[in-house]
């Protein structure tokens, strides 16, 4: 179903696609396995510990690297749609690429150095992942209202900035919860110390991981009316 899609829509819809499952087969086994409780636990609690931990890293790092494709083939298409129109100056566009390059760099370290095992590196890695990707999708918000009605729907913008708000607010009591957390655990039960702080933190972050997901879902629709060349030229079907 993917490959009969027009243009290059099936990049953003296997990012979407494979980024959820993800989530939830490394969710579903470490609950079944018992390492974590099954009332929302970290994302990265579900990608702690054998076997689930082999499957969380490398569906996350395949999913970093659609991140990437995405991202890019996203770049291309307003580089091409502002040839026309002047909406937006490129170093704009290439900040925001930058960031969001940043957010793929981020998922690859919390893939690659688990929670447990190399925490302090782990919890950079999200940081970096959560706070370029928040930064990444608002600045992309705030692209598809320059370039509208041209290129984009009012409606797809509303949606966008709505998405984007949602992530920034639950961004940041992610971070303020997360840093009230005394200990490095993965097997949290309800009335212990901390447990508030966690189960807090845990809805925001995967409130914000989420957000991506459906953030990216939006570009199915932009990524239709368009082709990429091999030698990396982008136009108009």
């Amino acid at each position: 179903m993917l490959c009969c899609m027009p243009g290059v829509a099936f990049v953003p819809a296997l990012l979407v696609s494979w980024s959820s499952a993800a989530f939830i087969i490394s969710y579903a086994i470490a609950v079944l396995e018992g390492h974590v409780e099954p009332l929302v636990p970290y994302i990265s609690d579900t990608g702690t510990k054998p076997p689930e931990s082999g499957v969380f890293g490398f569906m996350i790092n395949i999913s970093a690297l659609l991140g990437v494709i995405t991202m890019y083939i996203r770049y291309l298409l307003i580089e091409k749609q502002n040839e026309s129109s002047h909406f937006l100056r490129s170093s704009c566009n290439m900040f925001s690429l930058c960031i969001g390059l940043m957010g793929c760099i981020g998922m690859g370290i919390v893939a690659t150095f688990q929670e447990l095992a190399v925490p302090s590196v782990h919890d950079i890695g999200a940081l970096v992942a959560f706070g370029s990707g928040v930064v990444y999708i608002t600045l992309q918000s705030i692209i598809s209202y320059k370039s509208c009605p041209q290129w984009n729907s009012y409606f797809v913008c509303h949606i966008r900035m709505a998405i984007s708000a949602i992530s920034c607010i639950a961004f940041i009591p992610m971070i303020v919860f997360a840093s009230q957390i005394s200990m490095t655990k993965i097997d949290w039960t309800p009335g212990e110390k901390d447990y508030t702080y966690h189960f807090m933190s845990a809805i925001c972050e995967w409130t914000v991981a989420f957000g991506f997901i459906f953030f990216f879902l939006t570009f199915i629709r932009d990524f239709q009316k368009f082709s990429v060349r091999i030698s990396t030229e982008i136009h108009e079907d």
